[in-house]
């Protein structure tokens, strides 16, 4: 039962695997795991678990050279910064006098009743009762009615004085210090050398109008505490490279445990939140390049191993960007923490742009530079270089035309990221020093790099996933390549019809906007499954009799058409790219053998002769590429066996081959227009202008050669008669 179970999962396993969305979706799952990986996580290979006041069990020393802030003792030197600053207060000059004013009018009233000398005592009591904003006794009140105009001056002066010297003063009176500052009022009074009732009086004053002047300002206490800590530079600290940070026995400091955690050798718990925000963000990020490619270019969406392609340069370059980043010099601790200039963006850029597609390559390096921020702790800096030399690779390369063009992107690319790296390091206000090394070292050596990862990794890429770079079709167009080499020795008449085959196709090409790189490599190759049997073919037929004067025409046309076959088989044995097999198998499509087939007809075999066994097995061109070298191939052929080239047969010829196939229905499956027609024919005209042009008429040589001939033979007579002489 257990082995049933087994292989029916296992029978399942195998069903899914063979699906193609089960593919693309544990492809795109294991690109997702391997790039949050690299954004979250730091991988150091020792760890320790130490805390503040452990005795540390054995020697710890640094792995690397490290610059690195430390916050807390920062943090600390700003903290006390702050505390120095003093809390600011507003003071309201209207208080003092107001303070003053309201003791003095009650002053006043106390002298008023002291004045009246008709009202009874009672009344009078009761009356300055009424006035007093505060309690007395009856004691008091009694005291305070008697007239004593002296002494009730001497209170209010006295009791002003205080009041202005407290709210006037250099701290002012303040609702923290309210209290004590009546206190200390109080007892300066009490050493006046007033009599009891009028200190009981001016005690009450006091207490009862006395109030602050002098209000706690938050927001500007605020600022003067911030600006005194922005004052306080971060604390920094190096570590060099295989410095002991702790020592056996030793007890653990918090400075070593900030060496520690800077170097990544503590056992920090997962940071489960960075790593699920980072999931997330690289989940979106993958859903954002998916529906730009389903909207902007379905056949890369479509094709699983482009994806896959995509993938595997996007984690390769960023594992190399993480190897860099962790890169530390002892010697030199400052540039150790710019090694994320070094990130090679444009490697990435260049790839995808060579591979895939030039728009989506700049795409791709956006959001790469973002992740490269993410894993420098969001260092702004090395993603805008990352950004600026990727897009520079990416337009670099965008019409290569020569091997040389590789090595050219890469010092393009160190250009930019040398400009780009002076400008982000005078942001970040570094030294002259600094500048210019950083610049220079970074800039040349991301330049460099990310030249020779796009020279490397371009072959095996482009074998695995079998696509056609326009570096390998630069390779393949060199004469020294061993398919040329046979073409040009075995069938030297094939070979230079391909090569004029290879100018008309790449000039309409350009013109009408197809891989004009493409067509001209594949217009090279087209024929080479004439190499079986090259003289067959009239243009290797030099002075020599043509064997299809002694065949049947049906035999012709069999070995004319099995060209085409044979070309591919060759192509597939020298392991040509699939483009340029497509070519040759498409470059005749289902055409007429007219001539072989008018001979038939002329035979008197009319009614035995069926024209589908003259045609060309086929399929009909599918690319522009194949179409234009289809129609560059017989208008090549028709021009060359005009007799009398004048420009106007020449056009004539060449937009009646044009017409004929598209009659023929030659050109159904491919996507070309008829303004693209006439833009080939009219680029066609211009290329064949050039190689059938008017010529001077020279005169004949061999009568020039004969007289000078005959003059140097008098001239030597002349000379052997006079040396006779002498």
């Amino acid at each position: 039962m257990l082995a049933t179970c087994k292989e029916k999962v296992a029978g399942l396993l195998a069903f899914l695997f063979r699906q193609r969305q089960t593919r693309r979706t544990l492809a795109a799952l294991l690109f997702f795991m391997l790039l949050t990986t690299l954004i979250s996580i730091e991988f150091v290979p020792h760890r320790v678990n130490l805390k503040v006041g452990q005795v540390s069990p054995e020697d710890i020393y640094a792995p690397r050279a490290i610059v690195f802030e430390d916050k807390a003792k920062t943090e600390d030197l700003r903290q006390e910064a702050a505390a120095k600053v003093p809390n600011q207060y507003d003071r309201d000059s209207q208080v003092s006098q107001a303070v003053q004013k309201d003791i003095s009018a009650v002053i006043a009233g106390v002298r008023e009743v002291q004045s009246e000398k008709t009202a009874s005592r009672e009344a009078r009591i009761t009356r300055l009762r009424q006035l007093l904003p505060f309690a007395l006794t009856e004691e008091t009140l009694a005291a305070l009615i008697q007239p004593s105009p002296h002494v009730l001056q001497q209170l209010e002066q006295s009791v002003n004085a205080l009041v202005a010297q407290a709210l006037d003063g250099e701290q002012g009176v303040t609702p923290e210090n309210l209290e004590e500052t009546k206190e200390n009022l109080l007892r300066k009074l009490d050493q006046m050398p007033i009599s009891k009732p009028y200190q009981e009086l001016g005690r009450n004053l006091i207490k009862t109008y006395l109030r602050p002047n002098t209000f706690f300002n938050a927001e500007k206490t605020r600022l003067l505490k911030e600006a005194a800590m922005e004052t306080v530079p971060p604390q920094q600290i190096i570590v060099r490279k295989n410095e002991k940070i702790v020592g056996t026995g030793d007890v653990v400091t918090p400075e070593q445990i900030a060496k520690l955690e800077a170097l990544g050798l503590t056992q920090a718990p997962i940071p489960w939140r960075v790593l699920i925000g980072n999931g997330l963000l690289v989940a979106l990020l993958m859903v954002v390049i998916l529906y730009y490619l389903y909207q902007q270019n379905k056949e890369i969406y479509r094709n699983p191993g482009h994806l896959y392609l995509l993938w595997i340069i996007v984690v390769v370059v960023m594992i190399v960007s993480k190897a860099m980043i962790a890169i530390n010099v002892a010697q030199w601790p400052e540039l150790s923490a710019l090694f994320g200039y070094m990130a090679p963006m444009a490697a990435a850029g260049m790839l995808i742009a060579i591979l895939l597609d030039s728009r989506l390559a700049v795409l791709i390096i956006s959001i790469m530079c973002f992740f490269l921020m993410l894993m420098t702790d969001g260092q702004l800096r090395f993603g805008i270089v990352g950004l600026v030399g990727g897009i520079t690779g990416v337009y670099t390369v965008s019409r290569l035309s020569q091997r040389g063009d590789l090595v050219r992107a890469g010092v393009y690319v160190s250009m930019a990221n040398i400009t780009a790296i002076l400008i982000m390091e005078l942001i970040q206000d570094s030294s002259v020093g600094l500048i210019i090394t950083s610049a220079l070292f970074f800039g040349v050596t991301n330049g460099i790099l990310s030249s020779i990862l796009t020279i490397g990794l371009l072959p095996y890429l482009e074998s695995t996933f079998k696509i056609t770079s326009p570096v390998s079709l630069l390779e393949l167009s060199h004469p020294s390549n061993p398919l040329l080499k046979r073409l040009l020795t075995e069938a030297p008449g094939t070979y230079h019809h391909s090569i004029v085959v290879g100018n008309l196709a790449e000039a309409a090409a350009e013109a009408i906007g197809a891989e004009s790189l493409l067509t001209r490599v594949g217009a090279y190759y087209h024929d080479v499954g004439k190499l079986k049997r090259p003289y067959f073919f009239i243009e290797n037929q030099l002075n020599q009799d043509n064997p299809h004067d002694k065949i049947a025409p049906t035999l012709s046309t069999l070995i004319l058409t099995s060209h085409v076959k044979d070309g591919v088989e060759l192509a597939k044995e020298y392991k040509l790219p699939q483009a340029i097999i497509d070519i040759i198998e498409q470059h005749h499509g289902s055409s007429l053998c007219t001539y072989f087939y008018h001979k038939a007809l002329e035979n008197g075999q009319n009614e035995f002769i069926n024209e589908e066994e003259f045609r060309y097995e086929g399929p009909k061109p599918r690319t522009k590429e194949a179409a234009l070298v289809m129609l560059a191939d017989s208008v090549e052929a028709a021009v060359r066996s005009l007799q009398n080239r004048t420009p106007g047969r020449i056009e004539g010829m060449v937009r009646k081959i044009i017409k004929d196939k598209l009659m023929d229905g030659q050109l159904d499956e491919c996507d070309l227009t008829f303004k693209d027609l006439d833009t080939i024919a009219s680029a066609f005209l211009q290329v064949l202008s050039g190689i059938f042009h008017a010529r001077v008429e020279y005169p004949e040589l061999s009568k020039e050669i004969e007289g000078r001939k005959a003059k140097g033979a008098g001239i030597r007579k002349q000379l052997a008669r006079s040396v006779g002489r002498r």
